[in-house]
């Protein structure tokens, strides 16, 4: 600002002192004044105004732009054209079979997202898991008073599937969807966060070994042994330690389409995501998200055979263990493609850009680091850091400073941990039930809903809950380790 000051008045002086000659005080004292022609006289003028109007031009526009109010961040309407469905109607009676280790807790929080911004009501179990691994049972949803008592919007926890049971709890017109994971990603993943609790890894010295020779590490009888062989089949409900036949296969298939109206693929999550978005009937923004309740992964076994170290023969051994998952994975990866096939390829291409795109949009708005996950020690605000459970390091998120508020709940709805985001939607349904438990930690507004406090950390801005998550690690019924 000085520097432009400065210039304007030199070209000033400058301008004055050629259109207007010495005064004859000057002259007395016989201080010499250069004599310029009439020609260059003009020419100087010239430079001298366009010079002075450049330079004001900046200055106000610099002004301007000081003055003008920059626009705040935040999303844009759910309801515009771009990004909402047009004329249907979204679903609202959902039930999600939360399978272990295939990305369901990043499928959850969108779940959570979407009934909590429409104050709809969660089916929530009384702990954080519908009893597993036992049989899901509709006594275990907080509040269930009998068959349709009550209207549940949303189902999603971890449980072991029972349609009858989850029939009491859930309208009929409940769109049923699930997620599958190729079990031998599946079982790496599995290796590396149960390993201290599933007996069968716990004595192998490591999933290669382990791999090598199931039968000599697997007691069907002891117990979280199931995280070991065929999860995905043991979620479902099924009976993960049948002897495998092609009968059964077929059986145990026909059952799972009958039950769900969709099954997703871990592997093709954005193509899952635009399959599910156009089943709702969502706005693109619900099936947005940022990876969840994901792991560090070690820096050898990132160099190594696809993460893991296994060679070829050990992977087949474990398709061969998991047999039962391998044969659902595979039935239901032919009905996934053929629904994209129906659903048209290039329109496909374009929605996934599209969902693609306000992902990146989104994450440059909500998350520090380029919207890189971060170890949960380097989270500042406690009241976001994803729970950690077992060896394994659980990576989160931290939120820009400086958003404005709207926009702040939002990110935060999609960064919030999976206990956290349960712990804060079992207060808005039971507020005073919570208080009572903990000694009225909460502030409840008028209408008996939970509120959120504001608090700063260092430097920047962070944001928490006025309710702590509960730290339950035990391994009892109903309360193991989650994902």
């Amino acid at each position: 600002m000085f520097n432009h000051c400065l210039h304007l008045l030199i070209i000033a002086f400058i301008f004055v002192s050629l259109l207007f000659p010495p005064p004859r005080r000057m002259q007395r004292l016989k201080l010499r004044v250069p004599r310029v022609g009439p020609l260059w006289k003009a020419v100087l003028v010239f430079l001298a105004v366009a010079v002075a109007g450049q330079l004001l031009g900046i200055f106000f526009s610099r002004s301007m732009q000081a003055a003008r109010p920059q626009p705040s961040l935040s999303f844009t309407s759910a309801n515009s054209p771009e990004l909402s469905l047009g004329s249907c109607q979204p679903q609202t009676h959902v039930m999600f079979l939360k399978t272990h280790k295939t990305a369901s807790s990043t499928v959850l929080n969108m779940l959570y997202r979407f009934g909590e911004e429409r104050g709809l009501r969660f089916a929530l179990p009384l702990g954080y898991q519908f009893g597993y691994p036992l049989p899901f049972n509709a006594h275990r949803v907080k509040g269930y008073q009998g068959p349709h008592v009550m209207e549940y919007n949303i189902m999603g926890n971890h449980m072991r599937f029972n349609k009858v049971e989850v029939e009491k709890v859930m309208p009929a017109d409940t769109f049923y969807f699930s997620i599958l994971r190729d079990p031998v990603a599946l079982a790496e993943s599995s290796y590396a966060y149960y390993k201290v609790v599933a007996p069968a890894f716990k004595r192998a010295k490591g999933l290669a070994d382990f791999a090598s020779n199931p039968q000599r590490y697997y007691d069907p009888r002891l117990r979280n042994n199931h995280y070991a062989r065929n999860l995905l089949w043991f979620d479902f409900g099924l009976d993960h330690n049948a002897n495998f036949s092609e009968r059964l296969v077929k059986k145990g298939e026909a059952l799972v389409h009958r039950a769900f109206n969709l099954i997703l693929l871990s592997e093709y999550f954005d193509e899952s995501m635009v399959l599910l978005r156009h089943a709702l009937c969502w706005p693109l923004d619900s099936v947005v998200s940022f990876s969840l309740n994901a792991r560090k992964q070690d820096a050898n076994k990132r160099k190594s055979d696809k993460g893991s170290g296994l060679t070829e023969g050990l992977r087949q051994k474990l398709r061969e263990w998991n047999a039962l998952d391998w044969h659902l994975y595979v039935a239901f990866n032919v009905t996934f493609w053929e629904k994209v096939r129906r659903f048209g390829k290039a329109r496909m291409a374009m929605e996934v850009a599209k969902l693609r795109t306000r992902r990146e949009f989104l994450a440059r708005i909500c998350l520090r680091d380029g919207g890189r996950p971060v170890e949960a020690s380097r989270i500042r605000d406690k009241a976001i850091r994803p729970f950690q459970s077992g060896p394994v390091k659980i990576l989160g998120y931290e939120l820009q400073p400086g958003l404005d508020n709207a926009t702040y709940q939002a990110c935060l709805r999609m960064i919030r941990p999976e206990i956290q985001y349960k712990d804060l939607l079992d207060a808005h349904q039971f507020p005073r039930q919570i208080a009572i438990a903990r000694g009225n930690p909460l502030r409840l507004n008028p209408q008996g809903r939970a509120e959120h406090k504001r608090t700063t950390v260092g430097q920047g801005v962070t944001y928490g809950m006025s309710l702590e998550p509960s730290r339950n690690t035990s391994l009892e019924e109903g309360k193991g380790p989650l994902r």
